[in-house]
């Protein structure tokens, strides 16, 4: 016997129900106006959302700036032009929970055709499990690594100091010589052997210097692997990674980046690094705040360079430690190696740029640091 003709729909759309019920994944429906036509139970759980509390609204509602108040240029563009920026391609980004705290997620974008509608089915995975498993790993990783360095650390000063020990021997030898001629009335005989000593003792000078020279030559000889990257998506993935465990601190972050300015010709992995650093450092910072708002800004620079800044609102800089901050082994914090900012430094200037920091509009401490402009290489 024959279905009627409104129960097979009918069937469809309990099945489509069961799917939404037990995908593990989030999936989210939005019409061609951004406007939620569907919520899975993933997604409920994921955001703090229920369904009715979401169904008709716009799905910008989901993001944290900047993607939030761009969204519906960004569906607009793509109507517009058919060029694709997410849809059929996936990233990592960041997505705001009902608490108003944003987590890392994966999010990958279909389009479909309902009759003579246009729909978008979006696909998000939390990774903020993942994430900590790889931090994990990476503290782990690191912890390995520091052990290495250690002891690799070790046999560099050993090395160093065989290296060094001749000339500044020689140095110190020919300065007491100097100092004991000059010790009773110099005649001409004595003052050539005084100005000859001075002599030797500076090449010997020069000699350590070149020793020195040569070693920081080789250890900033490192291959970089430099391509035109979008700053956004470097900024995005960096923050995901980042915020990952800062959740139970109540961090308001707030993006603000300069859509004309996003081309970068950089190291991808090394300018994230940077990021991720000052990033988690601002956090760090902010702990015991009772303000907790980290910004995230980019703006034009001069002589074709683009700015990021990273500002907190924490304890700031002791005026100790400020004129240091960015040498090796000078850190604020208590259980901290103070090698990160070195790094970082070592790493902005490696392309060109510069890194610095000066007192937050709001207390804490605002770090900024310049890329080079990847237009031209395109």
């Amino acid at each position: 016997m024959d279905q009627p003709a409104s129960q097979a729909p009918r069937e469809a759309e309990g099945h489509l129900r069961s799917i939404l019920a037990t995908v593990p994944d989030a999936m989210v429906v939005i019409d061609e106006l951004g406007s939620i036509l569907s919520f899975s139970a993933a997604a409920e759980k994921m955001f703090g959302y229920s369904e009715a509390d979401v169904l008709g609204k716009n799905v910008k509602m989901l993001m944290p700036n900047p993607d939030r108040d761009r969204h519906d240029q960004y569906l607009l563009n793509y109507m517009t032009t058919g060029r694709r920026k997410i849809i059929g391609i996936g990233r990592v980004t960041t997505a705001l929970h009902g608490d108003g705290n944003t987590f890392p997620i994966e999010l990958s974008v279909g389009e479909a055709w309902s009759g003579d509608k246009r729909i978008f089915t979006g696909f998000i995975r939390d990774l903020t499990e993942r994430q900590q498993t790889l931090l994990r790993l990476q503290d782990l990783q690191s912890e390995l690594a520091h052990v290495g360095r250690v002891s690799e650390m070790g046999t560099l000063a050993s090395s160093l100091a065989h290296e060094l020990n001749q000339p500044l021997t020689a140095v110190a030898s020919y300065c007491e010589s100097a100092r004991d001629l000059l010790m009773t009335e110099p005649d001409a005989e004595t003052l050539s052997m005084v100005r000859e000593a001075m002599n030797e003792a500076a090449k010997q000078a020069i000699r350590a210097g070149q020793i020195v020279r040569r070693l920081r030559d080789f250890m900033s000889n490192g291959e970089t692997d430099r391509r035109v990257e979008s700053l956004q998506r470097l900024i995005n993935e960096a923050n995901a990674l980042a915020l990952v465990g800062s959740r139970e601190h109540g961090i308001d972050v707030q993006v603000a980046l300069d859509p004309e300015v996003d081309l970068v010709f950089v190291d991808r992995i090394q300018v994230q690094q940077v990021l991720v650093n000052l990033i988690r450092n601002a956090i760090d910072a902010m702990v015991e705040s009772p303000m907790r708002c980290l910004a995230i800004r980019t703006a034009r620079a001069a002589d074709g360079y683009a700015e990021v800044t990273v500002e907190d609102t924490g304890s700031g800089i002791s005026e100790m430690i400020a004129p240091q901050l960015f040498q090796p082994f000078v850190t604020s914090k208590q259980s901290g190696m103070g090698i990160g900012l070195s790094i970082c430094r070592t790493i902005v200037e490696a392309h060109g740029g510069h890194i610095g920091f000066e007192p937050g509009r709001n207390g804490g401490t605002a770090f900024h640091f310049t890329l080079p402009d990847g237009e031209a290489k395109t």
